[in-house]
């Protein structure tokens, strides 16, 4: 027999307000990156405080590297695929196709909130679902993803990355422990 809790409305409240903070921390860090960090280091005079940049439309600034520590860089790199650069699309309709697959998963993602059986699950969708409407507001904004972690070593790069891709890396791989260590502890 499979139990499952009914969500409170302040449990659903939470779980929302969780991603809702993903996608503006997430939002506000390519802001900061952006403005306060790419444009100075490429001679851009004309920064934008959060709220000037979040409404107007911003063009695409070229790629740029910060040397921060020996094995770190923040750098300017638009991801136009999903995560890793896989699935590059350079076409306005590929990124329009990638926005739509964006909103069918968070759809599916917030149907599987309501039917998840512990909190685990719970707080790993509602990260997953942050993450994926910020790497979505981008593509409509910018036909891109920002991405600005650089990390490497030995000659070796990460690919570059944002919040929103840590939180659904983060998400992901809570729904896997879930999966793999404690499913079957639900499930008898």
């Amino acid at each position: 027999m499979v139990m499952r809790m009914k969500l409170t409305h302040r449990q659903i409240f939470g779980y929302f307000g969780l991603s809702a903070l993903i996608l503006l921390l997430d939002q506000i860090s390519k802001w900061a990156v952006t403005e306060t960090m790419i444009k100075p280091a490429l001679a851009v005079e004309n920064t934008y405080g959060f709220f000037e940049w979040y409404g107007q439309a911003q063009g695409q600034l070229p790629p740029a590297a910060i040397d921060v520590l020996p094995f770190f860089n923040i750098v300017m790199v638009w991801n136009r695929g999903v995560s890793f650069g896989m699935l590059t699309q350079d076409t306005a309709l590929g990124s329009w196709l990638l926005v739509g697959l964006s909103v069918v998963i968070t759809v599916w993602f917030t149907g599987w909130l309501f039917f998840a059986k512990s909190r685990l699950q719970r707080l790993g969708i509602a990260m997953v679902i942050g993450g994926a409407i910020g790497n979505a507001i981008d593509r409509i904004r910018f036909n891109g993803v920002i991405d600005f972690l650089d990390f490497h070593a030995f000659g070796w790069h990460y690919p570059a990355f944002n919040v929103a891709d840590s939180c659904i890396v983060v998400g992901v791989f809570m729904l896997i422990i879930y999966a793999v260590f404690l499913e079957k502890s639900f499930h008898s």
